[in-house]
């Protein structure tokens, strides 16, 4: 469905977690999750159709502009703000980059990283997004791994 081979970064993430929560807040997708909630085939699908009508009245970050540029959740939050990976053309998926969407808003942020070193810089605060919650991380680190419904 998402015709591109996922980071191997992530697939590693997804072996050793599964579709999981980290500090109360931020979900990690995984593809075929039996829990739609957490299916990042379907928030794939579904994201890509809501920001086509998005930036039918929102500009583009800067970041999509180049032709073939698209992104591609790979984590939510309690929040609804949307983690991505930014796919360029010319780029293979270990090379993915991670793009922060405000939930309700217009907002973007880049981060230079990959997703497992955004979400391991995040927790340990060395990386931080204006966009996420401020109660994120939180001091004492809890995580879940969510079971399907």
């Amino acid at each position: 469905m998402l015709e591109v081979e996922l980071p191997a970064d992530y697939k590693e993430l997804i072996h050793v977690y599964g579709v999981s929560n980290w500090d109360d807040y931020l979900y990690v997708l995984e593809p075929g999750c039996p829990n739609e909630n957490y299916d990042l085939l379907e928030w794939a699908k579904n994201q890509a159709e809501d920001l086509e009508d998005l930036w039918e009245f929102e500009k583009k970050p800067t970041e999509l502009e180049a032709e073939g540029s698209r992104v591609i959740p790979w984590a939510t939050t309690d929040n609804g703000e949307c983690l991505y990976w930014l796919v360029r053309p010319g780029h293979n998926s270990d090379q993915w980059t991670v793009m922060v969407n405000e939930a309700r808003g217009d907002r973007w942020e880049h981060f230079s990283v990959s997703c497992t070193q955004f979400l391991a810089s995040s927790l340990d605060g060395e990386l931080h997004s204006s966009i996420l919650s401020t109660s994120f991380p939180r001091a004492t680190h809890e995580f879940r791994q969510l079971v399907a419904v």
